[in-house]
């Protein structure tokens, strides 16, 4: 699973700084297409729930 933190540097740069993925791959180790997938879903939000209290 990618945390919150990770996935906003790949947004980040694939949006505003325009960076292609294949850069974006090579500096973080990830392959192209996780990157895709990542940008694709634009998920911007935990996956988990709250406990209700």
């Amino acid at each position: 699973m990618i945390d919150m933190g990770f996935l906003k540097v790949i947004r980040k740069w694939a949006l505003r700084d325009k960076m292609p993925i294949r850069e974006i791959a090579r500096r973080t180790g990830v392959s192209r297409n996780t990157i895709k997938k990542y940008l694709r879903e634009g998920i911007v939000e935990p996956a988990f729930h709250a406990p209700d209290r």
